[in-house]
């Protein structure tokens, strides 16, 4: 159980440093530009932070992990990659058939980011946990 915690705390700080990134930086005005009418003036923290958890899980259970146990940083990638795509789309293309006015450049934007995103943390998080939780692999 350690093990796994160990190599969440590692896939969940991977993926805030690069996700802070862009929303703080990159992307800060991008979003609302597009849909500073929808957005709220706080954060609500629980809601993002609960997605950030299930998200960091999905992540290991279907990408990391068995990347480690084929040793594949490839895995990682390809597999990080398309699970990014799948993921941001759900979110995306289903506020592009629902709501009225959703941006579809946001969209595109917004899968393009996921894929990148969830690509790098995989890849990043399995050469950290590869190397350096080289036993708890």
């Amino acid at each position: 159980m350690t093990t796994i915690l160990l190599r969440l705390l590692v896939v969940i700080v991977v993926f805030l440093a690069i996700d802070l990134v862009w929303l703080g930086i990159i992307a800060r005005d991008l979003y609302a530009r597009y849909i500073g009418h929808l957005m709220a003036a706080q954060v609500n923290w629980v809601a993002a932070l609960t997605f950030y958890a299930l998200f960091v899980v999905g992540l290991y259970v279907f990408v990391i992990d068995p990347a480690l146990a084929k040793q594949s940083l490839q895995h990682a990638f390809f597999y990080g990659a398309l699970f990014g795509l799948i993921t941001y789309a759900t979110y995306d293309l289903t506020n592009l058939a629902t709501l009225r006015d959703w941006p579809v450049m946001l969209t595109i934007i917004d899968l393009i980011w996921g894929t990148l995103l969830s690509a790098a943390v995989s890849a990043v998080s399995y050469l950290i946990i590869s190397r350096f939780l080289v036993s708890a692999v």
